[in-house]
């Protein structure tokens, strides 16, 4: 049994939750668990047609359970249970939910128990398209500006959107419906028992960059600014917040009946949450200046600056910059794209379904034959694809693609818009259209790094993490090359379950800031791709093709909904 002080961190991410126990004396993972949400997993509450993406708590609270156990007992010959100390979680966000006035999500309350609009509203929920457009509209005739600290445009994937999108759909939600919770800030008021919404500490990650909430602004926006939005909406700053707390404070104590649950001593800490991108940034080591990439179905891309150094520059069509959102004492800045992975998944089930409807009716071999042989094509299709296209020479005319199969999210948040591939012909392949489909994700990329850029804020370097980072090394060269700057891959496969460790660790005193908690617990970096500079050359002319073609296709989508 080895001695020393232990923590756990807990990742929720969009298919799945993983928990991890470290050594807070050197980062080692002593024991991991993931679960995948079963409701989930079959499609329940979704409706992708209408972009409506909800999940339901009980995912998250069997999840968070099965892991924490599962990661004990995987541990159990080397981590006494009184050797941990705190436990941390990030979440995806903005994932909102209706709660009552004792903080229980609707959902879990039998009225509700079946009802989407009582659910998590997924980060990726677009449902609110409506909302988004009538806040924009409506913060350009009230000063102060109230958008000016999350890029000066509101998201339809944010917390007010998704608020108001919800009462205005759900006459029964609306009137049960005392507050309005992020998925990261309810799981550590479950973990530490709270029973009143009043006494949620909640995150300033989650509230600056999503809600609104800025120090300039002494809290939210004024309940009359809503109000005059929409009537529904008075009344719920009341109801919400207006002190705001950085991930590196604790939220409370595991309460009793999670330490019996769990196995676990009520002197374990729970540290206040964050987004998983925000930790992940922290697990992967994220240094100033240097854009912090998560790469998964969605991309998160992370930038912190010493304060007296950004002063008041502001970055114009990002997710938000928040004082110690990231990194207490720093300012936080987040951008990223709708569609990441999820467009390499995308192309693949459009490939995956003519197989799928025939092989599963297939009376040449039998039924678990056909569903093992669809399993392994499915799982095949990425890399052999990748491989293909990378052998591809690179040509100007080739096909072109527009990355905003699931709309814009930065820079300039434009939810409405949609994917595009061009130049195609019969000589276009499978390969050749995957190469578009990668080449645009790294066209979406470069922009947002050209913003930071372009505003002020410089981006010296490159730091990818994730699983595409991690698994697809096309993907990464690529990135080198239409960014004409290097990037290093973190060597950790799970820097946000790490990241909210490195939290946990600081939340339980064991190191005094979380700077201190990276620079013991780090894995470090273990692959680097430099830019080709032959490649660079094309891929500067490809990408102001890409820019070209993402400008006709934004006009005409103004066009058309006019």
């Amino acid at each position: 049994m080895e001695n020393g002080q232990y923590v756990i961190g807990v990742d929720y991410g969009t298919d799945s939750v993983r928990s991890v126990i470290v050594n807070t004396a050197n980062g080692a993972e002593m024991a991991s668990s993931v679960y995948f949400y079963p409701r989930w997993q079959q499609g329940l509450y979704c409706d992708a047609p209408l972009n409506q993406f909800r999940q339901h708590p009980l995912d998250y609270v069997e999840g968070l359970e099965f892991t924490i156990k599962e990661c004990l007992k995987e541990a159990s010959g080397k981590v006494k249970p009184e050797a941990v100390k705190a436990i941390s979680v990030d979440t995806t966000g903005s994932s909102p939910i209706a709660v009552d006035e004792t903080g229980t999500p609707l959902a879990l309350l039998h009225a509700f128990a079946e009802n989407p609009n009582a659910m998590f509203v997924l980060w990726k929920d677009h449902t609110a398209l409506k909302e988004a457009a009538e806040l924009n509209e409506h913060a350009k005739k009230h000063q102060p500006n109230y958008l000016q600290f999350v890029g000066g445009i509101y998201s339809s994937e944010w917390f007010w959107a998704k608020l108001l999108h919800i009462l205005r759909v759900d006459e029964k939600v609306r009137e049960a419906c005392y507050s309005w919770v992020e998925h990261c800030d309810w799981v550590p008021f479950l973990l530490s028992g709270g029973k009143n919404i009043a006494d949620m500490k909640r995150s300033v990650c989650a509230a600056g960059h999503k809600a609104l909430w800025a120090a300039e602004f002494g809290g939210l926006p004024p309940d009359n600014f809503f109000a005059s939005w929409d009537p529904l909406l008075k009344g719920f700053t009341e109801r919400l917040f207006k002190d705001t707390y950085p991930s590196d404070v604790a939220a409370g104590n595991l309460s009793a009946e999670w330490a019996e649950k769990l196995g676990l001593s009520t002197d374990v800490k729970i540290g206040v949450g964050a987004f998983d991108a925000h930790m992940g940034a922290v697990g992967g080591q994220i240094e100033p200046y240097y854009l912090s990439k998560v790469m998964g179905t969605s991309t998160c891309d992370m930038l912190v600056a010493p304060m007296e150094e950004v002063g008041g520059t502001l970055v114009k069509g990002i997710c938000g910059q928040v004082p110690g959102s990231i990194i207490p004492g720093m300012m936080g800045m987040e951008a990223g794209q709708s569609a990441f992975g999820d467009s390499y998944a995308w192309f693949r089930s459009i490939l995956v379904w003519p197989m799928k409807m025939l092989l599963l009716s297939t009376k040449i071999v039998d039924q678990q034959t056909a569903e093992n042989l669809m399993q392994e094509m499915t799982d095949k299709i990425i890399p052999e694809l990748s491989q293909e296209a990378a052998k591809i020479p690179l040509n100007e005319k080739s096909e072109l693609a527009i990355d905003w199969l699931n709309g814009r999210r930065t820079p300039d948040a434009n939810q409405e818009l949609k994917g595009v591939i061009a130049n195609l012909g019969l000589g276009s392949n499978a390969p050749s259209i995957f190469r578009a489909v990668a080449e645009a994700t790294c066209f979406g990329a470069k922009s947002i790094v050209d913003r930071f850029n372009e505003q002020g804020v410089p981006v010296k370097g490159l730091i990818g993490l994730g699983g595409v980072a991690k698994k697809s090394p096309f993907i990464m060269q690529m990135m080198a090359d239409v960014m004409d700057m290097p990037i290093r891959i973190h060597q950790s496969e799970q820097t946000c379950a790490i990241g909210a460790a490195m939290f946990a660790a600081t939340v339980a005193g064991i190191y005094p800031k979380v700077e201190d908690a990276m620079a013991a617990m780090g894995q470090g970096f273990d692959r680097a791709y430099q830019p080709n500079p032959e490649n660079v050359a094309i891929y500067a002319k490809r990408y102001q093709q890409y820019i070209s073609l993402g400008k006709a296709i934004e006009n005409q989508t103004i066009n058309f909904s006019a």
